[in-house]
Formats: C-alpha cells, structure tokens, sequence
C-alpha cells in the first residue's frame, strides 16, 4: 500500500531524513516512533505531498508520488499533529467542503458523518464555527473527515493528542477495523504504550535514520517497547 525508497530530505546542510526505506501492506496499523527532530513528521508529510523531496521514491498503491499526486492524494487521508481547519467554518461545512473534494455522494457523506459525529459525540456543535472548538473537538472533526471518503491509505501525525480517553479508545477501534478490512495505517506517536498494543509493525528512527523496523515481536522481543526505545535512543 505503502513504498518508500531511499527517502531523503534535506533542510539545507542538515539531513531531516535520510535513505529511509519503509514497506507497509494492506491490513496493517504501522507505528512511527522517535523523539522531536527525528524526521517523523517529514517523512509524513513527504508521503502525503506536501513537502518535496532531495532523493528517493514513494509510491501509494503503486503510484508515484512525484509522477501521479492527485491518483495518489485521492486515495489518502492526512491528520497533521496540530490540525489546521478553517475556523470560519462551521463544523458541518467543513465535512461537506470535505467530501465535495473526494466526490462522495450526498446519500454516503449524510451517512457516514451521522455515525462518526454520533460516535465522538459532537453531532449538536457541528453548527457551531470551528473556530469556538477546542482542540479535542477539533482533533475529532479531523479524524471524521480523515474517514469520510473511505480512504485505502490513512497518514496520521501524534492523532492521540488533544483526545480524552474515550475517543482515544474509539479511535483505537476505528483504526483497527479499518485495516481489518483491507485499509492501511501508518501514523507516529510518542505514547509506546498505545503502539506497542496496537501496531502490526513499527518503526524507529533516529536523525532521519531508519534504526529498526518490523513486527512488534521482531523490534521488542522480551522487553518492553519502551525500554527497547530508550536503549536505542542512548
């Protein structure tokens, strides 16, 4: 679902991410661990098109990044770390602006944001202006719109941030069923409890190296995720 080859940005002298390569299938949650300034973010956003690229190759479905940004984009959803949303929107506005850029019919988008608004119970503030939101609320409408057009590929930076237990739980349960179902996740966080319950597979990086990769059981082994961190952090 996910090919990166060789990735490598630069920042003028400095090197944010450098020859990463990382393959993530159908059906997998894919965990992205480091500390701040490791080359998370860039790598995401590299993914998802909104940074350009030194060296390297991604392709999203078998489609080129560079060669075909809008096949790819159209089968995406991205939720930064800090989600920037137009505060002179309504909520519902917003889901709408949302699902008119990928097409999905009035009969799909009612649907679908019926049931997620209900789920993360925000359904009464969708009137109000975004700009009155908090930012759980605003993480919220995020994640709703990410799941709106049914994406095959979900890119998620630090989604945990801002939300109160039960919709991180409820976020937990809509990632896992969404790849159970044949999509693919791949998302960073620094809370390696929820990875290391989580995650099909995870990946650490340091100074935009890639250091370890692999199934939860390859990467930890008999330790804990976090300890296997800290070691490698050293």
């Amino acid at each position: 679902m996910l090919r990166i080859e060789h990735l490598t940005k630069k920042y003028g002298d400095k090197t944010a991410v450098d020859d990463l390569n990382l393959h993530i299938q159908k059906g997998e949650i894919y965990g992205f661990i480091g500390h701040n300034g490791a080359g998370k973010t860039t790598t995401l956003k590299s993914v998802v098109g909104i940074l350009q690229f030194d060296r390297g190759e991604i392709y999203i479905g078998g489609e080129s990044v560079k060669e075909q940004p809008l096949k790819c984009k159209s089968k995406i959803a991205y939720i930064p770390d800090n989600p920037d949303l137009y505060d002179y929107m309504t909520g519902i506005k917003y889901l709408n602006f949302i699902a008119d850029i990928f097409k999905v019919s009035a009969a799909d988008r009612k649907e679908r944001i019926h049931k997620y608004a209900d789920l993360f119970e925000i359904t009464d503030e969708l009137a109000q202006p975004i700009a009155a939101y908090s930012h759980g609320m605003k993480q919220k409408l995020a994640i709703i719109s990410a799941w709106l057009h049914e994406p095959e590929l979900i890119i998620m930076d630090e989604p945990f941030v801002g939300l109160d237990p039960k919709a991180s739980h409820l976020l937990k349960e809509m990632m896992r069923a969404f790849c159970d179902n044949g999509g693919a996740i791949f998302f960073s966080t620094h809370v390696l409890e929820v990875a290391e319950k989580l995650c099909d597979k995870v990946a650490i990086i340091k100074g935009g190296k890639l250091i370890r990769q692999g199934t939860m059981d390859e990467v930890k082994g008999d330790e804990s995720l976090e300890d296997v961190f800290l070691e490698l952090e050293k």
